[in-house]
């Protein structure tokens, strides 16, 4: 019966051990590491996220290593995905987790950087008067790559100028392709950074017309916001009814001489492609009239014309 007992012990020990051991897994802890940069690098934050998570858990990391990993996942929400509630869970866990890494205080600064644009000013000053005021002007983003220009110690990297060009519209990022464009537009980075730090000092922030404009600009974002959702969810253009509106619609499509005089019928193929912008244009066009009259109808807007001078 004792030696039932001592098996018994022993079985249940190894069992414990094993529960309390890291999941192994057979990718190498640098092949793991390298996805969730490949992730990153190639646009995919959420799925960086992941994998940044999965390579703090499959892996024994000493702990500066966990608190740099979990700043990355922080500033990816900061900068790339615009989650602040999210940022401010993973810099938390770095500054009362790992109270000895050495990002506490750039830590701290994000920290202010997400209350504030979560409109939480109050909240805001207290962290930074635990912080011993904490100058929430010098939290900038940080971006892989060469260091392209430095003004004091802020830093601009091949990373910040690339991530700049991404978030313009595809037309505008052809523009930007050849060295000289991405030389004027550091210029124009570099300066606005200088204008705005220059703006602060004159406490320019706290300008009743700059407070006014941000709202104003905060206001037009989400509307702008919502209308994208609502039309990507409505408008949708299946291959067979741009042919349909090319039928319906071939005068549209002619060649002309200079008197104005058609000369010539266009082909299908040879305009396809602006049927289709076509179309999709007054389908968003009709989505957005039926959006705007069900959210008047909803709100009981009145509109009183006659009264316009």
């Amino acid at each position: 019966m004792r030696r039932l007992i001592l098996g018994l012990v022993i079985v249940t020990l190894g069992i414990t051990a094993c529960g309390n051991q890291k999941k192994q897994t057979a990718i190498s802890e640098d092949a793991s590491l390298q996805l969730a940069n490949a992730y990153y690098n190639n646009g995919l934050y959420q799925a960086a996220v992941d994998q940044y998570l999965q390579y703090i858990n499959d892996y024994n990391l000493e702990a500066g290593r966990q608190a740099n990993t979990y700043y990355t996942i922080g500033n990816i929400y900061f900068e790339r995905l615009n989650d602040y509630e999210k940022a401010l869970e993973y810099y938390f866990k770095v500054k009362y987790l790992y109270p000895q890494s050495k990002l506490q205080n750039d830590v701290s600064k994000k920290i202010v950087a997400c209350l504030e644009r979560l409109e939480r000013s109050q909240d805001a000053v207290r962290v930074m008067e635990n912080e011993a005021a904490l100058d929430t002007s010098q939290v900038h983003k940080s971006r892989p790559g060469a260091v392209l220009a430095e003004i004091g110690s802020r830093k601009i990297t091949q990373g910040d100028l690339d991530f700049e060009i991404g978030k313009m519209p595809p037309y505008l990022q052809d523009q930007f392709q050849n060295r000289e464009k991405k030389k004027e537009l550091l210029q124009q980075l570099i300066l606005q950074d200088l204008l705005y730090e220059s703006a602060k000092r004159k406490g320019l922030d706290k300008d009743k017309d700059v407070i006014e404009g941000v709202f104003q600009a905060k206001k037009s974002l989400m509307a702008n916001k919502l209308l994208q959702q609502e039309l990507a969810s409505k408008v949708k253009i299946e291959p067979e009814e741009v042919e349909l509106y090319y039928k319906a619609n071939k005068e549209k499509y002619v060649e002309k001489d200079k008197d104005g005089k058609v000369i010539r019928q266009k082909s299908f193929d040879e305009v396809k492609n602006q049927a289709a912008q076509d179309l999709l244009m007054e389908k968003q066009q009709k989505a957005y009239q039926e959006l705007a009259e069900r959210l008047m109808q909803a709100e009981n807007v009145k509109i009183y014309d006659q009264r316009i001078k």
